[in-house]
């Protein structure tokens, strides 16, 4: 009798890999050990599959899903800011995959051509649109000023995550990250 497909073995394969990243993130994620932790075969994994690589592009997919989801779900630029700290950091691992994975899965444009930003970072995208609907214009006339968020909010992340300050003075870096984007923001309102 021919073997039936598992409809979901794929689910299953993804939520070991995402729990493998989780304990020991990429070090970690091998094709044998996720076929242990989804019990099943390695062979199975390889039919749905092809790569490693392949697992961690769909892993990524999931993290940026979860980062837009909670982004989507603030009232504020401000909030947005604080909810990427609090994804950060309760989520150190799919963060590192949410940046170690930028260079493998954007290429450049085969013409050379530099691609919107967006394209890469959709979150990105809906910070932009974010600043239009609170300060005026267009979404990409709002680039500069999302990057430089995104950059202050990324690095006060690494600096988090890495205790690159010295202890007890997290606090006083998440305050100077909130008066940081507040000051940019309010030094935006004048453009338009």
């Amino acid at each position: 009798m021919p073997r039936q497909p598992d409809p979901g073995l794929e689910d299953r394969i993804l939520n070991a890999a995402h729990t493998l990243w989780k304990r020991g993130g990429e070090k970690a994620l091998t094709m044998r050990a996720v076929a242990r932790a989804a019990k099943t075969n390695t062979p199975a994994v390889y039919r749905r599959f092809k790569h490693r690589q392949d697992i961690v592009r769909a892993l990524l997919r999931r993290t940026q899903d979860d980062i837009r989801k909670s982004l989507e779900a603030c009232r504020t630029i401000e909030a947005m800011g604080e909810t990427y700290l609090d994804y950060a950091l309760s989520h150190p691992h799919e963060y590192e995959l949410f940046y170690a994975s930028v260079r493998v899965f954007s290429p450049p444009s085969r013409d050379g051509r530099l691609r919107p930003i967006r394209e890469s970072r959709p979150n990105l995208g809906l910070m932009e649109k974010r600043l239009a609907e609170r300060l005026g214009g267009a979404p990409e006339d709002h680039t500069r000023l999302a990057l430089a968020l995104w950059a202050v909010a990324h690095g006060t992340a690494t600096m988090l995550l890495t205790k690159a300050i010295p202890s007890g003075h997290e606090a006083e870096l998440r305050a100077a990250f909130s008066a940081s984007v507040k000051a940019m923001l309010r030094g935006a309102s004048g453009i338009f």
